[in-house]
């Protein structure tokens, strides 16, 4: 399930970019709070979610947004508005979710987005690209292969808290030449090769590819794209979240047969 998400809003990007793209937490109208990752307890618009909104825990002690974040990603913890009689909420609780609480975040599924130029079963045109070690992406080679796709930046949170699990994904199939890992960043090749040195990226890194991004009308960050041998999306997840890449090994699995 897609929960957190960075909006692009920028048409330029560089190393200097502050962190003002976030996530866009999709609020779902339960009876409980407790219910989903972020929600009203009565059915209102959703809100937007970002550094600045308030977060406490029961005592009234604030949290930072690095922390709370954090919590939220595990799938533990929720937030629950504490004004619910607001069209909008400018201060949350933090709260543990009960086992049943997480059972019921678990089983949820945002439809996919199918709105934009990546829908499912769609046969999408694959772009010709050099990663930031030099190897060379060209289409008629990737024929035939299973393709997967992550299109994030360095200043996205959630798309650098989803790397250690594309990995061991990514990882799994190391030797496996018939299936293809492309990471499309937005970001310059400098500032790529700095970040990589310190953080793993286990796919093949483009840089400045706002171009292609904008190609298959890329909004939101990080989302990712299962093509099948035919170059047809498979999958495709946009966000991350405590369950967002659950059954993306089975996918890519299912489609290498």
């Amino acid at each position: 399930m897609s929960l957190t998400n960075c909006i692009f809003i920028s048409s330029k990007l560089s190393m200097t970019m502050k962190k003002k793209f976030f996530l866009l937490i999709t609020f779902i109208a339960f009876t409980l709070a407790a219910n989903a990752q972020i929600s009203n307890s009565v059915t209102r618009r959703p809100h937007k979610i970002d550094s600045n909104t308030v977060v406490k825990d029961s005592a009234g002690v604030r949290y930072s947004y690095a922390d709370w974040h954090k919590l939220i990603v595990t799938g533990n913890y929720t937030l629950k508005v504490i004004n619910p009689g607001k069209d909008s909420a400018d201060e949350f609780t933090l709260v543990k979710m009960d086992e049943a609480a997480k059972a019921r975040m678990k089983n949820f599924r945002l439809p996919s987005d199918e709105s934009g130029y990546i829908k499912t079963g769609r046969k999408i045109e694959l772009f010709s690209a050099k990663d930031i070690e030099g190897y060379k992406i060209r289409p008629k080679e990737l024929e035939g292969k299973v393709v997967v796709l992550n299109f994030w930046f360095i200043a996205c949170v959630p798309c650098k808290e989803e790397i250690p699990e594309l990995n061991k994904i990514a990882l799994s199939y190391a030797n496996n030449p018939n299936i293809v890992f492309i990471a499309v960043a937005l970001d310059d090749k400098e500032d790529l090769q700095k970040f990589i040195k310190a953080n793993q990226f286990a796919y093949h890194i483009v840089n400045d590819g706002k171009e292609i991004a904008d190609k298959y009308e890329i909004k939101n960050y990080p989302t990712s794209i299962i093509l099948d041998k035919e170059g047809k999306v498979k999958l495709h997840t946009k966000g991350y979240g405590p369950y967002t890449l659950e059954g993306f090994a089975k996918t890519i699995e299912e489609v290498a047969k």
